[in-house]
């Protein structure tokens, strides 16, 4: 009798927390391997089985989750750039585990792998984390039928990355922890939850169908706080917000309490700091009183550590300043590790908001002039910021500017353009920040300028859309009670969901004639304009801001995900083209969704004279074919739904659940190893094989930022309002290298850019900055 047949024969497995022993049956695991193996034949798993094997026989007793675990991590860890497949075994022995434990918990049997969903409904109901709404607003027969849709093969599209991400953030469990919602039931949840007021009802359920085919088949995410709360109690659904703040004490008060009931429920923040006056300015005409804008940023600082968004981490919040504001230079050290740490702010994100005028003054090494808003307020009537250069190289800004320039009763302070500048990359090779915020391009492409004007952007930088601050009218006494009464600014929220280019773009029809992304598109708006009727949001400015516009975010991922799929290289003219291509047919699909939404529903409050209704948004964009003209006439007769439609977000997180590549950035590396403080776990590029590596082989680092900067020019055009957009660069890049990145991403018509991303990397192999 050899060694390990003796430990074989002794070996015991525990379940239910010891409460339950079995013998170990070599031969029944190996049946269950094998299966699993049949669908990933190229892999060689005898080495594995013979590790595991030995693993769990040297054991006297193992529990059935160690072991579990083990098969789980080994399988990860043979991940590899030659056999990439192991991570979808890994993902295959994770959902087993996963229908095991939602059967145990729900009483039914494993085999079936999806229980009753009515029962699940009601189970979870009962127990305060779904939040009944489902139940109330959908008959048992529908529900019913709901759960006849799931379509459980569609499991196996997760890698073990996405699965488990989405297992252990998102899938609803009771509050130990226990599993009893699965991966499609998320889905088709959501698809409920967000139909649930469609009329008329008998359509209903189609609607709730074609939201769950584009869900399930992951051509498209929500964004994560729909992931995680639609359909459950608390929590709301939109990702981020911006507020504009006033210059009164009052009104940064109430900005910061705003801020922080947005950051309590989840939501990242923007916050417009440039009508505060600045450091020594006059308070209630007393001279040289104000503090500036550097004490109120280290109150948001605070709340950002302070105000944790549902104990899962802390709150994250992005200051904007205009260029020309008198603190600018202190602002842009906030961040810095040197100086004085009393005038620091390591927990907000910094953004500056910068004219065309200064791009061009920084290109001539001109002078730059900084002014306090309150003073020129008191001396002018306006606010500089209000104003836009209407074309490039004109415009009412500069004349305001000039203006100012020639006033010499306005005070001012005058620096050097280019210090200023230098001031921005000296922060961003150290922080990644401020991000950069091109405020003329984006009013004049804003397509409700005649209502309002955009100041800033938000925690990610791709919401464009009107901002104004809410005012305190007046605080009166009824009795014991006191009533305030504030008039409500435009307070900017982010609905958001993405299109998974690397799937919904290269899928096919059974049926010739249908568009896979023109019938993804049209849902997809669809269930963005419902978020904002079912949202609960914790600021009710932003409600009425919401209803007000009805903006909405449709983003995508996978781009480079999909250029490997075409063998298209990150670098050429054809993927500017095609990226040009690409995104004015999404826009085109998503504008024709709007249009029809608005003939059902009606259109957002404002819609008339705005560019949509004009038609000026389809000149400026240069969209002149009989197709665009077309459709140009019907949304001037029948109006849109949504004031604002596109947006790409950063989207890491939804990317990696649904298997593709983040946003529009290209991937980091082909392979590599992901290093946090408990595990070490191997990410290999979606699709990874023979044919794609060549166009994954350079990653973030080596592609050319300038070749970025133009295929992004190509897709800005088509995106009414922005993109986060982040610079790779190595952190020895030169000062000129990265000024110019950054005046070509300006004169590409750029709106914003996010991080400037720098890493330590050989110089000598990153080919585009050698110079």
């Amino acid at each position: 009798m050899t060694t390990v047949e003796s430990a074989s024969r002794t070996t015991s497995i525990t379940k239910d927390g010891g409460k339950r022993q079995m013998p170990w049956d070599r031969a029944r695991l190996e049946r269950y391997l094998d299966r699993i193996h049949e669908e990933f034949p190229q892999l060689e798993i005898d080495d594995y089985k013979r590790k595991a094997f030995a693993f769990i026989e040297r054991k006297e007793r193992l529990s059935a989750e160690d072991m579990v675990d083990y098969l789980i991590r080994e399988a990860e860890s043979n991940t590899d750039v030659a056999t990439p497949e192991w991570e979808f075994f890994a993902a295959r022995l994770y959902l087993n585990r996963l229908y095991k434990k939602a059967s145990k918990n729900r009483f039914y049997n494993d085999d079936d792998r999806y229980g009753s969903y009515v029962g699940l409904q009601e189970s979870l109901g009962e127990r305060g984390i779904y939040s009944g709404d489902v139940l109330r607003n959908y008959s048992k027969d529908e529900l019913i039928e709901a759960g006849e849709m799931i379509e459980s093969e569609r499991d196996k599209l997760f890698s073990y990355n996405g699965l488990y991400l989405l297992a252990t953030r998102y899938l609803a469990t009771d509050t130990d922890r226990n599993v009893y919602e699965l991966p499609q039931e998320r889905w088709l949840t959501i698809a409920l939850y967000l139909m649930q007021q469609e009329k008329p009802r008998a359509r209903r359920m189609e609607l709730v169908r074609e939201a769950y085919w584009a869900l399930s088949n992951l051509y498209m995410t929500v964004a994560t706080p729909t992931l995680a709360n639609a359909g459950k109690i608390g929590g709301q659904l939109s990702s981020c917000f911006i507020d504009t703040v006033d210059d009164s004490l009052q009104g940064i008060y109430d900005s910061n309490t705003d801020l922080a009931r947005v950051s309590k429920h989840g939501g990242g923040v923007g916050a417009y700091l440039g009508y505060v006056r600045s450091t020594g300015s006059a308070i209630r005409g007393v001279k040289g009183s104000s503090g500036g804008v550097v004490p109120w940023i280290k109150q948001l600082n605070n709340t950002a550590v302070s105000v944790d968004q549902l104990g899962q981490r802390k709150g994250a919040i992005s200051v904007y300043l205009d260029i020309f504001h008198k603190d600018i230079e202190a602002f842009l050290d906030l961040r810095l590790n040197n100086g004085d740490q009393r005038l620091r702010a390591h927990d907000v994100f910094t953004a500056v908001c910068i004219p065309d005028l200064f791009m061009e003054t920084v290109e001539r090494r001109g002078d730059w002039y900084l002014f306090d808003p309150h003073e020129v307020k008191e001396k002018k009537g306006w606010y500089l910021q209000d104003f836009f250069d209407e074309r490039r190289g004109e415009g009412s800004f500069r004349e305001k500017y000039e203006e100012l320039v020639a006033d010499e009763s306005v005070s001012r302070r005058i620096v050097k353009a280019i210090d200023i500048f230098k001031r921005i990359m000296v922060s961003q090779l150290e922080t990644g920040t401020p991000f950069m915020f091109y405020r003329d391009q984006v009013n004049r492409m804003n397509p409700n300028k005649h209502v309002g004007r955009v100041y800033s952007s938000n925690l990610c930088t791709e919401i464009l859309q009107n901002m104004s601050p809410t005012k305190l009218i007046q605080e009166t006494i009824s009795g014991d009670q006191i009533v305030t009464s504030r008039q409500a600014g435009d307070f900017v929220v982010c609905n958001l969901s993405s299109v998974n280019l690397g799937r919904a773009v290269t899928a096919e029809s059974d049926l010739v004639e249908e568009d896979i992304l023109e019938r993804l598109v049209a849902i997809e708006v669809r269930m963005l304009d419902n978020v904002i009727d079912l949202n609960q949001l914790p600021v009710p400015q932003a409600t009425i801001t919401n209803r007000k516009y009805r903006a909405i975010g449709l983003g995508t991922f996978g781009w480079h995900h999909l250029l490997a799929q075409k063998g298209i290289d990150w670098n050429s003219e054809e993927a500017e083209q095609y990226c040009d291509e690409l995104y004015e047919r999404i826009n085109y699909y998503a504008v024709k969704a709007s249009k029809d939404l608005a003939a059902e529903k009606g259109a957002y409050k404002v819609f008339a004279g705005s560019d949509w209704q004009t038609g000026e948004y389809f000149e400026r964009r240069g969209y002149d074919s009989e197709q665009w003209q077309q459709l140009a006439g019907e949304v001037a007769r029948t109006g849109m739904r949504n004031g604002y439609v596109l947006a790409v977000a950063p989207n890491m997180s939804t990317a990696q659940i649904a298997g593709s590549t983040a946003s529009i950035d290209p991937i980091y590396s082909a392979f590599y190893y992901e290093e946090k403080k408990d595990y070490r776990r191997p990410v290999v590029a979606p699709g990874l094989n023979m044919e794609t590596y060549p166009y994954y082989e350079k990653g973030a680092y080596r592609v050319d930022q300038f070749a970025s900067v133009r295929q992004n020019g190509r897709r800005q055009r088509h995106i009414d309002q922005s993109i986060s957009f982040n610079f790779y660069v190595p952190s020895t890049i030169k000062a000129s290298t990265l000024l110019n990145l950054h005046m070509i991403a300006w004169k590409e018509g750029l709106k914003t850019t996010y991080y400037v991303r720098s890493n330590d990397i050989d110089i000598e192999e990153c080919e585009w900055c050698a110079s």
